[in-house]
């Protein structure tokens, strides 16, 4: 059975309550996602920012629009006080969503989608204890769910072995930041943007070199991430 641990995004880019909301919204764009968690100084998962958040900003709509007489009446003020502090804040403690729900690693994909569901939200800070070790987001589930078929007997363990390595040689290569491998019953499914071909084709190699690998199969797209 797949684990949000085998379909999680584990290179998360985080920031920090104090982080500009402009540099927020240039890591969302540079970095081709749509949401980051925000982490105190101890590592914990405190918040969380989408790019929802950010358009409801009055730096992004550039204007700022008072609300209709009769919200001002009857809304109350702590209400009022903190759609301003959403819409007018200039960091991401100002901004983002508190005690966002989390999840942990070995939450069934069942589980993973119950929540999205349930809660209407994208995606899910993966934490084991207080240490944030990945991201589920739907786009993580429908790939997961895409390659699931049924495992063969003792089939989990070995990939999660292969996984493991193949992560581990992705960051000792220095290419392939931006890939979400999944691995079911021995096949290697890899999803998630490269910058050009031969980032590609160094993949699918580097991952038919990894012990245990039965196939690879290739759902890479290609898009530059622009560096403007």
């Amino acid at each position: 059975m797949l684990t949000a641990a085998d379909v999680m995004t584990r290179d998360v880019i985080t920031v920090l309550p104090d982080t500009p909301v402009e540099k927020i919204a240039a890591l969302l764009y540079e970095g081709q996602i749509s949401g980051v968690p925000v982490l105190d100084d101890q590592g914990r998962v405190v918040g969380i920012l989408s790019e929802g958040d950010l358009m409801a900003h009055t730096a992004a709509i550039g204007e700022d629009k008072p609300r209709s007489w009769w919200l001002r009446v009857f809304g109350d003020t702590a209400s009022r006080a903190e759609d301003y502090r959403k819409t007018h804040g200039r960091t991401a403690a100002d901004v983002m969503t508190k005690r966002p729900m989390t999840i942990g690693p070995d939450a069934s994909l069942a589980e993973v989608a119950a929540l999205l569901e349930k809660h209407r939200i994208k995606r899910l800070p993966v934490v084991d204890g207080d240490k944030l070790v990945g991201i589920v987001s739907r786009a993580n589930l429908l790939r997961g769910l895409a390659t699931a078929e049924a495992p063969a007997s003792g089939g989990d363990a070995s990939d999660r072995d292969i996984k493991e390595k193949l992560q581990a040689a992705v960051d000792a290569e220095g290419f392939g930041r931006l890939i979400n491998p999944i691995v079911q019953d021995g096949t290697v499914h890899l999803w998630g943007l490269v910058d050009h071909e031969a980032e590609r084709r160094a993949l699918v190699l580097l991952a038919q070199g990894i012990p245990g690998v039965k196939a690879v199969e290739d759902h890479l797209g290609i898009q530059r991430v622009w560096a403007g």
